[in-house]
């Protein structure tokens, strides 16, 4: 299996910060998002790869375990092969070689257990490498938590899943359809409402939709892990939506009125005056996204002016332009 550098995937150093990567991977989901290429294969392939080099480095637990690892990562590999979990024997990582002093070569050891390791599954948008690496707790199938063995009926395990989703969907809510297999090899397949205003890092529950009960115990609950996609035009920040809008160079001098594009699919008018200079901001105020606690309520809308310059100039324009031009410099003369 071949060691992935996450780092390279996102472009940036592994000494990168937070806010680093986080731009990174704007900046690259942007470009190779579905919606941007729509039917590019290489596209998505390369969306998945970003994706899933965020997943790790932006969580400091697996970005410090893929840190450790590091290249030398087949070294796990052959000790699961041998069945290492299977027959209980520690995986002993003790190959950090830093350097040769004295004739010597100096080693660190970091040793874990076998459960900090979990088998592969199948399935969903992560690499066989991530899967291994981090197991099924980090991956789209089913983590199952909070199992402590004890006699008489008991509440089965709560199930998490994470769910991607588009702005879009995030606005209006969605539905989805959930499948997860039990301890028993028994399948659950049922569809799952999302409400308006989730986003990023939201945590659904779905109650009494998780494992079955164990001896006549309850059911247990299954709790959705919120992932929105980058948007090609618009920036969420919590309930606020932030939006670049084109005007043109006659409008922003003179005002005028152009349209708006928003979250919920329409398009409002919106007058810009005269001399609005490039990169001014104006609110729109209850056109952003629902609040999730009261879809009725929502945050606002951002426009940001992006003035167009115009091209391809008749000899008459660039005339008057060129009057402009002297008129504006005899007026500072003037002044």
């Amino acid at each position: 299996m071949e060691y992935k550098d996450y780092y390279k995937t996102l472009g940036v150093n592994r000494s990168a910060s937070e806010k680093e990567i986080r731009d990174a991977f704007r900046r690259l989901a942007r470009k190779y998002h579905p919606d941007i290429n729509p039917g590019d294969s290489t596209a998505e392939a390369k969306f998945k790869e970003i994706n899933e080099a965020y997943q790790v480095l932006s969580d400091p637990e697996k970005r410090k375990k893929y840190d450790e690892l590091g290249p030398r990562w087949d070294e796990f590999q052959r000790w699961e092969r041998a069945g290492g979990e299977a027959t209980g024997r520690p995986f002993d990582w003790g190959a950090y070689q830093r350097g040769t002093q004295g004739g010597g070569t100096h080693y660190e050891y970091y040793t874990t257990t076998p459960e900090d390791f979990t088998s592969p599954f199948e399935g969903g948008i992560f690499s066989d490498f991530f899967q291994t690496f981090f197991g099924p707790d980090a991956g789209l199938g089913g983590r199952r938590s909070g199992f402590r063995p004890r006699r008489g009926p008991r509440k089965g395990e709560d199930i998490e899943q994470l769910v991607e989703i588009t702005l879009e969907e995030a606005y209006n809510g969605t539905q989805r359809v959930v499948e997860f297999t039990d301890e028993k090899g028994q399948t659950h397949r049922f569809e799952v409402t999302i409400p308006p205003g989730v986003g990023e890092g939201s945590r659904v529950r779905v109650a009494g939709k998780g494992a079955p009960g164990i001896a006549g115990g309850p059911p247990g609950d299954l709790y959705l892990q919120i992932r929105e996609l980058p948007h090609p035009r618009f920036e969420r920040r919590n309930s606020d939506v932030y939006v670049k809008v084109p005007v043109p160079l006659d409008k922003a001098i003179l005002g005028g009125e152009v349209t708006v594009p928003t979250p919920a699919g329409t398009r409002l008018a919106l007058k810009i005056p005269p001399e609005t200079q490039n990169n001014q901001t104006f609110r729109l105020r209850g056109q952003g996204m629902p609040h999730v606690d009261n879809p009725q309520r929502k945050g606002d809308l951002f426009a940001q002016v992006q003035v167009v310059l115009p091209t391809r100039l008749s000899p008459e324009e660039r005339r008057l332009f060129e009057r402009l031009a002297e008129l504006h410099r005899h007026g500072k003369a003037a002044a």
